[in-house]
C-alpha cells in the first residue's frame, strides 16, 4: 500500500507559512486566513483519506496492523547502522495523531478568523499556526527519535511565537519566554536520553527500537548505574523531556502563563496538540518502556497520577476561565500518562495504553471545544474572570449548548465520549495499581465538580451590570463549536479497542461495572456540589474558602511553585553560583589569559631590538658572536 504523499501533509502547511510569512505586508488579512485554512483544509482531507485507507483497505498480518514507512529519505550517516532520516510512519498511532492534529488546527484557522478579526498583526499569526501546524505533523510521523526531536524542538518555537503574539504587552513576553525556558530545559534530558539510547543502541529508528524481537530492545539492560540499567535511565530522561512539554510536574509552571496567548492558541497548542506530544512520546517507545524499563514505567505512572491529582486541586480555586481550563488539561494528560504507566504489553493487559490514546483523542474534541467555546465568552464580556460573568446562557445559546456538552463530556457523563475513555483508563488501574486508581477516582469527581463551577458561575448565577449587551459568536466562530461537539458527542463509540492496541490486534473491552459505577456517582456528586454552591448566588463558597484557611490560599496560590522556582533561580542559581561562577571566570579565567597575554607583551618589549632593522646593531651582534666562538675554540684547543 502506497502511501508516499503523507509526506505532503506536513509540507502544505510548511509552504503556507512561507507563503503568508514572506508576503505578510502585501497580502490583505482575508487572502491570508484563505491560504492558511485552504493548506489546512488539503492536510485535514488527507489525514482523514490516510485514516481511511489504513485502517479499513490496509492489509492486516497476523490480525495486526502493520507499521509502514510511507516516506524516508537519509538526512544524516553517521555509521552503517546509525543515521538520521526525514520521513513518514504509517501506524495506528500516527494515523490517530493526524486526525487530531489536523481537526484541530483546521477549526482554530476557521474561528480565528472572527476572534482575531482587527487585530494587528492578523497575518503574522495565519503564518505562526501553519509553522506550527507543519511541526506537529513533522513530529507525529517521524520514523526516528531524532527526526522527532528535531520536530519537536520546531513546536517549541512556535509556541513561544504564539505566546508571545501580543509582543507589545510584557506579561505575554514573559509567559512566551518562561514557556520557552522551561520547556529547553526539560529538552536538555530529553536530548541526553536520545543519545544515551542511540549510543546503547547503535539506531534511533523507531521500528528498530520498538520491535519486540530485535536487538536493540534488549539492549542496555545489564549495564547498571546506580542501581538501575542505562536504559532505564535514558528512557526516564527522554521522559523527562516529555514532562516538559506535556506540563508534569514539576515542569507544569509554564502552562498556566501561557493562556497570555490569543484563545484560539490556547485551544490549538495548550488543550489539544502540543502538550500531548509528551503522551505521543511515551507511547511510541512504550515497547521499549515496558520490556526494557519497567521502573521508568513505574515513575511515569507515578508522575502522571501526582500531576492530575496536584492541577485538578488548584483548577477549584481559579477564576480565570482559562487558567482553569489550563489546570484541567494538566489533569487530564495527567490522566493519559498515568494510563500508560499502568499498562501492559499483550491482550487485555495492554488497555492502559489503548485507553491513553483514546482519551488523548477524545479530550482533544472537547478541551478544543471548551477553549473556544471560552474564547467565544470572552469575546462577548471582554474579560477572562468568573466574578464579571453570569447569565450568559440566555445572549449566548449556541456557545451555552456547546460549552455545556463539552463540560458533561470532560466529567465523565455517559454516553459521551469522555465516558468511555476516562472509563478504560480507570479499569486499567483499578486492576494494576489500587492506590493510583483511588487517586484517579477522587479527580474524576474534582474534574466534574471544578468544570461546572466554571460552567455555572459563566452561564447561570448571578448576572452582573455588562457595559454593553452580549452577543454570540459569528457564524465563523460558532462552526468550529458545533463541529466539535459533535465530534465530543460521537467520538466515544469509534473502536479504539480494534483500531489502536498496543501489538496492533484488537483487544476485547467491556463496561466494568465495578469501577463505572462508582466512577459516574464521583462525578454526578460534583456535578450536584457545583450547582447547590454556584448555580445561584450563595455565601456558601465564602464559608467554605474560609474553613479550608491556609489549604485555600495554598491552592489558590498554586502552592507556590512559581515562588518555589523564583526563589531557586534567583536567590540560588543567580546569586550564589552564577556569581561564584562569574568570579571564578573573571578571576581565574580571564586573569590567566589576561597574564599570559601581559608576560608576552613584555617579552615582546625586551627582545624587539633585536629586530630593529638597523644594519648597525646586526653587524655589531655578528662581530660579537664570531668573537666569541673564536674565543671559545682557543680555548678549546688548549683545555
Amino acid at each position: 500500500m502506497d502511501f508516499t504523499y503523507t509526506i505532503l501533509i506536513p509540507l502544505i502547511p510548511l509552504f503556507s507559512f512561507l507563503i503568508i510569512g514572506f508576503l505578510h505586508n502585501k497580502l490583505s488579512n482575508t487572502v491570508a486566513s484563505g491560504i492558511g485554512i485552504t493548506a489546512l483544509t488539503a492536510s485535514f482531507v488527507m489525514s482523514y483519506y490516510t485514516a481511511y485507507k489504513y485502517f479499513f483497505t490496509t492489509e492486516k498480518i497476523d490480525g495486526a496492523y502493520q507499521k509502514i514507512i510511507g516516506y524516508n529519505t537519509v538526512w544524516l550517516q553517521f555509521t552503517e547502522n546509525l543515521h538520521i532520516d526525514m520521513g513518514t510512519l504509517i501506524d495506528p498511532i500516527s494515523v490517530m495523531m493526524l486526525v487530531v492534529v489536523s481537526t484541530v488546527s483546521l477549526m482554530v484557522h476557521i474561528y480565528s478568523t472572527g476572534y482575531m478579526k482587527g487585530e494587528d498583526g492578523f497575518n503574522r499569526f495565519y503564518s505562526f499556526l501553519s509553522l506550527f501546524s507543519f511541526s506537529m505533523f513533522g513530529l507525529v510521523v517521524s520514523t526516528n527519535i531524532f527526526q522527532m526531536y528535531v520536530f519537536w524542538e520546531l513546536v517549541g518555537v512556535s509556541s513561544f511565537l504564539l505566546i508571545g503574539y501580543y509582543y507589545d504587552k510584557p506579561s505575554a513576553v514573559a509567559a512566551s519566554k518562561k514557556a520557552f525556558i522551561v520547556t529547553r530545559f526539560a529538552d536538555m534530558f530529553f536530548l541526553i536520553g536520545i543519545l544515551t539510547v542511540g549510543y546503547i543502541t547503535d539506531t534511533y529508528d523507531f521500528l528498530a527500537l520498538t520491535d519486540p524481537s530485535g536487538s536493540a530492545i534488549a539492549q542496555g539492560g545489564g549495564i547498571l548505574f546506580m542501581g538501575m540499567s542505562t536504559m532505564t535511565w535514558a528512557l526516564i530522561l527522554i521522559f523527562m523531556g516529555g514532562a516538559g512539554k506535556s506540563a508534569m510536574m514539576p515542569f507544569h509552571i509554564w502552562l498556566p502563563d501561557a493562556m497570555e496567548g490569543p484563545t484560539p492558541v490556547s485551544a490549538l497548542i495548550h488543550a489539544a496538540t502540543m502538550v500531548v506530544a509528551g503522551v505521543y512520546l511515551v507511547a511510541r517507545l512504550f515497547p521499549v518502556y515496558s520490556i526494557s524499563a519497567p521502573d521508568a514505567l513505574e515513575v511515569v505512572a507515578y508522575v502522571g497520577a501526582i500531576s492530575s491529582l496536584f492541577a485538578a486541586i488548584v483548577a477549584t480555586t481559579q477564576f480565570d476561565i482559562k487558567r482553569v481550563l489550563a489546570f484541567s488539561t494538566m489533569s487530564q494528560i495527567g490522566y493519559m500518562i498515568t494510563a500508560l504507566g499502568v499498562s501492559g504489553m499483550h491482550g487485555h493487559e495492554g488497555v492502559g495504553y489503548m485507553a491513553s490514546m483514546f482519551h488523548l483523542f477524545t479530550h482533544a474534541m472537547f478541551k478544543a471545544l471548551l477553549f473556544l467555546g471560552a474564547g467565544a465568552v470572552i469575546h462577548a464580556v471582554h474579560s477572562n474572570l468568573m466574578n464579571e460573568m453570569g447569565g450568559l446562557r440566555k445572549y449566548l445559546p449556541v456557545t451555552h449548548i456547546t460549552f455545556l456538552i463539552a463540560t458533561l463530556t470532560i466529567a465523565g457523563v455517559p454516553p459521551l465520549s469522555g465516558f468511555f475513555s476516562k472509563d478504560e483508563i480507570l479499569v486499567a488501574a483499578f486492576h494494576h495499581d489500587k492506590f493510583i486508581f483511588f487517586i484517579q477516582l477522587f479527580v474524576a469527581g474534582l474534574t466534574a465538580f471544578y468544570m461546572f463551577r466554571l460552567y455555572f458561575r459563566v452561564f447561570w448565577n448571578k448576572e452582573p451590570h455588562y457595559h454593553h449587551t452580549p452577543h454570540d459568536a459569528p457564524m465563523s466562530m460558532k462552526f468550529p463549536l458545533m463541529f466539535l461537539a459533535m465530534f465530543s458527542f460521537v467520538a466515544g463509540f469509534l473502536p479504539f479497542n480494534e483500531w489502536i492496541t498496543v501489538d496492533g490486534k484488537a483487544i476485547e473491552i467491556h463496561t466494568e461495572w465495578v469501577v463505572a459505577i462508582p466512577a459516574t456517582l464521583f462525578g454526578l456528586i460534583g456535578i450536584a456540589i457545583a450547582m447547590v454552591m454556584y448555580k445561584k448566588e450563595t455565601a456558601i463558597p465564602d464559608k467554605i474558602s474560609a474553613a479550608f484557611g491556609k489549604f485555600y490560599k495554598w491552592t489558590f496560590n498554586k502552592f507556590y511553585f512559581d515562588e518555589i522556582y523564583m526563589f531557586v533561580t534567583h536567590k540560588i542559581i543567580f546569586n550564589i553560583v552564577s556569581k561564584s561562577v562569574a568570579w571564578f571566570d573573571r578571576n581565574v579565567v580571564d586573569a590567566t589569559m589576561d597574564g599570559i597575554g601581559h608576560v608576552t607583551e613584555k617579552s615582546a618589549e625586551m627582545i624587539k631590538g633585536l629586530q630593529s632593522g638597523q644594519i648597525q646593531k646586526y653587524g655589531f651582534v655578528f662581530i660579537s658572536g664570531a668573537i666569541i666562538i673564536a674565543i671559545a675554540f682557543i680555548l678549546n684547543l688548549f683545555y
